[in-house]
């Protein structure tokens, strides 16, 4: 499999994404549901945007080594998120997480009114390919 990030501009850069990647020779692509700041036996945790960022890529993980990836894998992430402003206070722990293993993925940040519990502030949907 290759990848080629594509990025037109450099203002991005600095936020760790990429406008789009072009994925050549991928044998497997695995598509993630949300993963939000959930227990094990599925109960929301109350906790801050950084906590929550924290668990939700914690989650991720999880799913992807389960089905034999990594987030080097990943090459589409979604946020949904009730407070873009939150969000991007936080947003140094996303770039730690991403960083650490060169993860430059194709991104959307959406903020909603509500996820599926009330105790929820952040949702990551991943797309990943091998």
């Amino acid at each position: 499999m290759q990848k080629a990030i594509i990025n037109p501009w450099q203002w991005q850069d600095n936020l760790g994404y990429a406008q789009a990647i072009e994925v050549s020779h991928a044998s497997h692509t695995l598509y993630c549901a949300g993963q939000a700041a959930m227990t094990p036996d599925g109960q929301p945790v109350a906790a801050d945007m950084a906590e929550q960022i924290g668990l939700c890529f914690d989650n991720l993980e999880t799913v992807l080594r389960q089905a034999d990836y990594s987030l080097a894998n990943v090459v589409r992430l979604n946020f949904y998120t009730t407070s873009t402003e939150q969000f991007f206070v936080a947003y140094g722990h996303v770039l730690r997480r991403l960083g650490a293993l060169g993860c430059t993925p194709a991104s959307t940040l959406t903020e909603v009114r509500a996820l599926a519990f009330p105790e929820l502030l952040i949702e990551i949907e991943a797309t990943a390919v091998k």
